[in-house]
């Protein structure tokens, strides 16, 4: 399997291998990626996603070495958009953990990730133009809202590749770590991540990824059904408990 999952401790962890082609992903991989993101939205104890892949490289995209597909373009996209649609809804916290490269639809894959942590040896591309291509994986969406238009139409119209500071300072990625210190990077940010109230932070996924199709007032009546049910919640009643209690809470996801 060129896709793969594990868990341990509440931390899920999707793998891409396909060591021959830098990670790149069939259109089979696509398909098994996506049913894998329904499984971990459909488990309560997995608390966070890790999206990485094997072998110091992210991912180089959709695997194009057969050439365009021999059948309609649109029905051989029908499984990338599927897997980027899951990832997006996708309640729980996603970390993609991104060494070596991440060009074309593999940068589109971490864009589509909540939090993006980067190694030193990390390179980022709009690489579609270069191949005449252009975007896809949701990338034409995802791209503008963390840098802006004008800075995504410079990556995506030139497809230059971006080194894992340059992402940083765009605001791409969260942080940047040497690569000895990088899967502890991953283990601490997923660590918080895991320890915190699944409900509240699924409802908080969903309220910032609505905002930019909401008015304002529409944000404010969103926020007061959400906080009306996280109000009643165990995770809330446990969280001002520990509180009194001058303790670390323990969050039950109800």
């Amino acid at each position: 399997m060129s896709v793969t999952l594990a868990r341990a401790d509440g931390i899920a962890r999707i793998t891409i291998d396909n060591p021959g082609r830098r990670n790149a992903l069939t259109p089979a991989d696509f398909a098994t990626l996506r049913d894998l993101l329904g499984e971990v939205a459909d488990t309560p104890g997995d608390r966070v996603l890790i999206v990485a892949g094997a072998g110091g490289t992210f991912c180089a995209g959709a695997d194009l070495s057969d050439g365009p597909p021999e059948s309609s373009v649109i029905a051989a996209m029908r499984p990338i958009h599927e897997t980027a649609r899951a990832l997006h809804r996708l309640p729980q916290p996603v970390i993609a953990a991104v060494e070596g490269h991440a060009v074309g639809a593999g940068m589109s894959l971490a864009l589509g990730c909540d939090i993006v942590l980067a190694s030193t040896s990390a390179k980022f591309s709009q690489i579609f133009v270069k191949r005449g291509l252009s975007p896809d994986f949701g990338s034409s969406w995802l791209l503008p809202r963390l840098v802006g238009v004008h800075m995504a139409k410079r990556l995506a119209l030139l497809g230059d590749i971006i080194d894992a500071q340059e992402a940083l300072r765009l605001g791409i990625v969260a942080e940047v770590s040497e690569p000895d210190d990088f899967q502890q990077t991953v283990d601490r940010w997923a660590g918080r991540l895991a320890e915190g109230p699944p409900m509240a932070m699924a409802f908080t996924k969903q309220l910032i990824d609505q905002s930019f199709s909401t008015s304002f007032d529409d944000a404010l009546d969103a926020e007061a059904a959400v906080a009306a049910v996280n109000s009643v919640s165990e995770d809330a009643t446990e969280a001002f408990k520990a509180f009194a209690e001058k303790r670390t809470p323990t969050f039950k996801g109800r």
